[in-house]
């Protein structure tokens, strides 16, 4: 079934690959949000010949590898004697030296007309842009592949709004769903663990990495709360600093997990706040270390109720880290506003509230302060939680 369903990333990928030939495309997302299997749907409807490769299992310092890939794929456009082949790479920040490597090859194609459309895809967003802006700048344009949305789920695999609050958007955990026990260690050992491992620890130098599991554990845990550095330092013996805890917090947000959201201030983000609000990425994180089954938290209003603010907040994170827009959260003495979204000049102002609710001390407050142009509550009475989780977040400017 996943493999049937195409994401809306699939013509925008087909477009540009059907293009002559200008830059090389690179794919980036967290771990199984289905890179892989787009990229294989487009080459599957593709005219063009194209070579698929991995760089995983290939030992990192094996650049020589990569360039001997490049290599083969010449051999085969001049062998099957087409104007043009796509060759794809996928999990490219495996190879330390990749961006040169490709770098390398790249220039060297366009000095001899060699056309060989590249497209790279990476889960660690954090290393592939660090590669892309030290030596390929000019050479590459992006797509940011977030994880999957309510509409996506619910097209794909029949998921009902309350499913995806708790069971989040893993399109291959979705079968998993009527086993919740079985869907948790595929969430924690398939998922969660891999990434860490994979992404974080094997390519990152991690001087405290209990620090940084129980890091994650507690942002997934208080999604949707505001917790200052300094408060969490006194949860952990060994901690560190703070600067210790943000680094930390930048790598499990280039990981796709959790985001620290910044407070907005003046129309500007303050940066390395001392009091991130945290966000899951995917509501599943949030859900395995709740330590409650389905069942138990929809229940319990006040704890659904942070579970359907934090799949508020991951849909409009997945949009904002596409770069549609900035997504902060407004604090000031007892006055607060869940989210902020801006573009350009424009300030857009959420609250979210379960149940019946008229907009709070804390949306009038924002109001009177910088005029956005456009406020909403999502509550019973103001827009339904189930129906913003289908609107396009764009939309809301």
């Amino acid at each position: 079934m996943i493999s049937m369903f195409k994401r809306f990333y699939f013509q925008e990928v087909t477009k540009r690959l059907s293009e002559p030939k200008k830059f090389i495309q690179v794919i980036i997302g967290p771990r199984q949000v289905g890179k892989t299997t787009l990229i294989r749907q487009v080459l599957d409807e593709t005219d063009i010949p194209s070579i698929y490769i991995t760089a995983d299992g290939v030992p990192a310092s094996d650049s020589f590898w990569l360039a001997q890939q490049w290599q083969n794929a010449r051999l085969q456009l001049a062998s099957v004697g087409t104007a043009e082949l796509i060759l794809v790479i996928d999990e490219i920040q495996k190879i330390s030296n990749w961006s040169e490597v490709i770098k390398t090859q790249w220039d060297a194609d366009k000095l001899a007309g060699v056309n060989i459309k590249c497209v790279l895809l990476g889960s660690s967003r954090l290393l592939i842009q660090k590669g892309l802006t030290e030596s390929l700048a000019g050479r590459f344009e992006s797509i940011y592949m977030g994880h999957w949305s309510y509409s996506e789920m619910q097209n794909a695999f029949g998921f009902k709004p309350e499913q995806f609050v708790w069971f989040g958007g893993y399109p291959g955990a979705s079968h998993l769903i009527t086993d919740e026990e079985r869907w948790k260690n595929y969430i924690i050992h398939s998922l969660i663990e891999t990434t860490l491992s994979k992404d974080i620890f094997l390519m990152e130098q991690i001087n405290k990495p209990v620090l940084l599991r129980n890091l994650f554990e507690l942002g997934c845990v208080f999604s949707g709360q505001v917790l200052s550095f300094n408060k969490i330092l006194g949860q952990f013996q060994d901690a560190g600093n703070t600067t210790t805890l943000s680094n930390y917090l930048r790598l499990l947000d280039g990981a796709g997990l959790l985001t620290g959201l910044e407070k907005y201030s003046g129309g500007k983000i303050v940066q390395r706040s001392s009091s991130p609000k945290f966000q899951v990425q995917n509501t599943a994180l949030f859900s395995v270390l709740s330590g409650l089954n389905f069942n138990e938290a929809n229940s319990q209003s006040e704890v659904w109720g942070r579970h359907v603010e934090s799949a508020i907040g991951a849909h409009l994170t997945a949009s904002s880290k596409a770069g549609d827009f900035a997504l902060t959260y407004w604090r000031d003495g007892n006055f607060e506003v869940d989210f902020i979204l801006e573009k350009g000049n424009k300030k857009v102002a959420i609250e979210v509230k379960t149940g019946k609710s008229r907009f709070t001390a804390g949306m009038n407050r924002f109001k009177s302060l910088y005029n956005p142009c456009q406020l909403y509550l999502v509550a019973e009475n103001g827009i339904s939680w189930e129906e913003f989780l289908k609107i396009n977040p764009v939309d809301l400017f």
